[in-house]
């Protein structure tokens, strides 16, 4: 265990540069290539040991469960039985990212957990293990443990770490309702979308950080569906593109949308005017851990 028993975690939101669906699996499941890349919104996930054989979760969101309806929760549950750990964790999140928004909170919690109750009780699981555990629980959770920016294929699970958009500002909006992804990819044909994205020219366009050609390729094939369930994401892409968003676009299967600015001062003035009709807006920027590091294909 660590010296204080004690560790804090950020655990970042995620938003897709693009998102294509291209097949439907037997059992429901669509097989997905997309570019998911980090942003600098964070919950702050904090765990301590404790004595009792158990699991102690709160929230600082009282619209999230605290039981095992609750992905973190089932993480630290995961990790105690898969390596027989005899105490039991206490763990609070500061919930700064919106819920049910296409942001990956719940899983970028669930990652956190994972990693802190690795550290916490000194495992020794490489990152790939983790991930593994993580895609045991949902499929966005490995792609927050690995963090950064990532090309992702399969269900999700297949991860290469890629460059990512470098000190890019941008500006989220979170209308004030849910999304279903479930209801989302039940409701997609992906045989007769209408178009896809440009993975391939988006992967050329992050490795050359050519602004333009990265605006002008971030597509996700999702919006076909749930513009056309929730209107409400259609008014908040054009609210967003009337206050001078460049490349506006759904992440995940919503309702967030999000808009780049090229500085913060844009950004900032963007979302004092946008908060007065979007109490969840938010002036982020990129995060990307993999800047440096050579890229590498991952699949467990």
């Amino acid at each position: 265990m660590t010296k204080d028993n004690k560790i804090t975690i950020k655990a970042r939101a995620k938003v897709n540069l693009t998102l294509d669906v291209i097949g439907r699996r037997e059992n429901g499941y669509h097989d997905v290539k997309m570019i998911m890349q980090q942003v600098d919104l964070y919950d702050l996930v904090t765990l301590r040991c404790i004595p009792e054989s158990e699991v102690r979760l709160t929230c600082s969101d009282d619209f999230l469960p605290v039981d095992d309806k609750n992905i973190a929760y089932r993480a630290a549950e995961n990790m105690r039985k898969k390596y027989d750990i005899q105490n039991g964790f206490e763990i609070h999140i500061e919930k700064n990212i919106p819920v049910s928004a296409g942001l990956a909170g719940g899983s970028t919690d669930a990652a956190a957990v994972i990693k802190g109750i690795n550290r916490l009780c000194g495992l020794g699981l490489s990152e790939k293990t983790m991930m593994a555990i993580g895609f045991e629980l949902g499929a966005d959770v490995p792609f927050c443990i690995m963090e950064g920016c990532a090309l992702a294929e399969g269900l999700g699970e297949k991860l290469t770490p890629i460059r990512g958009f470098e000190h890019a500002w941008m500006v989220l909006v979170k209308p004030n309702f849910g999304v279903s992804t479930k209801e989302v990819y039940t409701a997609l044909k992906y045989e007769t979308l209408k178009g896809h994205p440009d993975t391939q020219g988006m992967l050329s366009a992050l490795e050359s950080q050519k602004r333009h050609d990265i605006l002008d390729r971030v597509y996700n094939v999702l919006e076909e569906v749930t513009l056309k369930l929730y209107p409400g994401v259609v008014e908040a892409k054009r609210f967003l593109a009337g206050h001078g968003a460049e490349g506006v676009l759904m992440s995940g299967s919503g309702p967030t949308v999000f808009g780049f600015y090229k500085s913060y001062e844009r950004a900032k003035n963007a979302q004092k005017k946008i908060k007065k009709h979007y109490s969840q807006s938010y002036v982020v920027t990129t995060y990307n851990k993999h800047e440096n590091r050579r890229s590498h294909e991952r699949k467990f």
